[in-house]
């Protein structure tokens, strides 16, 4: 059996380059949740040069919005959501210094052209699994947008996260790579 590859954030540019489409690795450290209205809020931010409510440098966002915890427990499920809904905002965070981002689904080019250009890594990460993907979680709190509820965003500690390198910073990409193999078999 393989030894389990575990990163840490924050993710440097070496760490993003020694990985390669459909690596599985699990992510211990800090992550931070987002969705769609996080995501946008954060983008006028960035346009209106106001300091963001952490530093993304080398971080990871986990396109989720989990459900309420259960008591004793630090969150409930947190199953990924689609990435392609954070793709008109990606590009600038990434500029900005996103290096992960954590999600299911396919991405549009001008998302996957920003990970090639400042080294960036998207990760699928389990979909239907939200109750197993929650044991992960260390520890949950609310950081930015709080009236969002759900989908506020949180600083999550992970530890051992399942994810698989779905699209590299090279933009080797499993999700083509699959369309592809399907279309050659019909």
């Amino acid at each position: 059996m393989m030894d389990k590859k575990i990163l840490c954030a924050p993710f440097s540019d070496e760490t993003i380059r020694s990985l390669k489409t459909g690596d599985m690795v699990y992510i211990s450290g800090t992550v931070y949740t987002a969705r769609d209205e996080a995501h946008r809020r954060l983008c006028e931010m960035i346009r209106r040069g106001e300091p963001m409510p952490f530093d993304i440098e080398g971080q990871a966002v986990y396109y989720a919005g989990p459900a309420p915890a259960k008591p004793g427990k630090p969150i409930g499920s947190v199953g990924p959501t689609t990435g392609g809904r954070m793709d008109a905002y990606s590009p600038s965070l990434i500029a900005r210094g996103l290096k992960v981002m954590i999600g299911k689904g396919t991405r549009s080019a001008q998302v996957v052209d920003a990970m090639k250009q400042y080294t960036g890594v998207y990760f699928a990460a389990i979909g239907g699994a939200a109750a197993l993907m929650a044991k992960c979680v260390e520890s949950a709190e609310v950081i930015a947008f709080e009236e969002l509820g759900t989908e506020a965003v949180r600083r999550l500690t992970v530890k051992e996260l399942p994810v698989v390198v779905a699209i590299d910073c090279r933009g080797n990409d499993v999700y083509k790579l699959a369309r592809e193999m399907y279309e050659q078999s019909i």
